[in-house]
């Protein structure tokens, strides 16, 4: 797909300040740190739309990013960063949950999970909480880079024995840093927008 714009709109916390044009909306979700920034921006070739942080819970509302003045990307807020106080958790999990359940124009989320560690109870509940919401899900393994081919199987293993995944169900290899995942995850996107296109 041809990016021609991709411009950042606004931040969210309420579901009355949602964009109100029905437009698709495509969520990327993930615990703190696992990469989201860095993919949103690597998609998007812009390095700096989505703001990237060293420092884990960066991300605290729900923000929208208008992309060829067509379609949004969602970037949600990190969860399982434990350092966050509990009552901003419990918030954000309300927004999340409320957002991921009720939003019509919401078709599909990408779930991003660390290649390199095992997944986390919190990537379960959510991966869960989406399957229960009857979100189309794409799992995304992020920072390839850092594995060895040889790892990078081993890992994808790993994650989808941990899930309870079957073993040919798809978990989509990414780097921000090579650009690995870039094109499938456009294709994966596009047919998205094309089955919607025709609802």
């Amino acid at each position: 797909m041809r990016i021609t714009s991709a411009e950042y709109l606004k931040s969210v916390l309420k579901q009355d300040d949602l964009p109100k044009d029905n437009r698709p909306e495509l969520a990327f979700v993930g615990r703190s740190n696992v990469g989201k920034s860095s993919l949103l921006n690597t998609l998007l070739r812009r390095k700096g739309l989505a703001k990237t942080s060293s420092t884990p819970g960066k991300t605290q509302t729900i923000n929208f990013f208008e992309i060829n003045k067509q379609f949004y990307f969602v970037d949600l807020p990190g969860y399982g960063y434990a350092k966050v106080p509990k009552a901003t958790k419990d918030a954000w999990n309300r927004y999340m949950r409320d957002y991921l359940f009720n939003r019509e124009p919401l078709k599909m989320a990408a779930v991003l999970l660390d290649a390199r560690h095992t997944p986390t109870a919190n990537d379960a509940e959510m991966i869960d909480m989406l399957a229960e919401a009857e979100v189309t899900t794409l799992l995304v393994a992020t920072k390839i880079d850092k594995l060895s081919r040889n790892q990078c199987v081993k890992q994808l293993q790993i994650i989808k024995s941990n899930l309870g995944l079957e073993a040919d169900e798809y978990v989509l290899p990414f780097s921000s840093v090579t650009g690995e995942g870039v094109q499938p995850m456009w294709e994966i996107i596009s047919d998205i927008l094309t089955a919607n296109e025709l609802e």
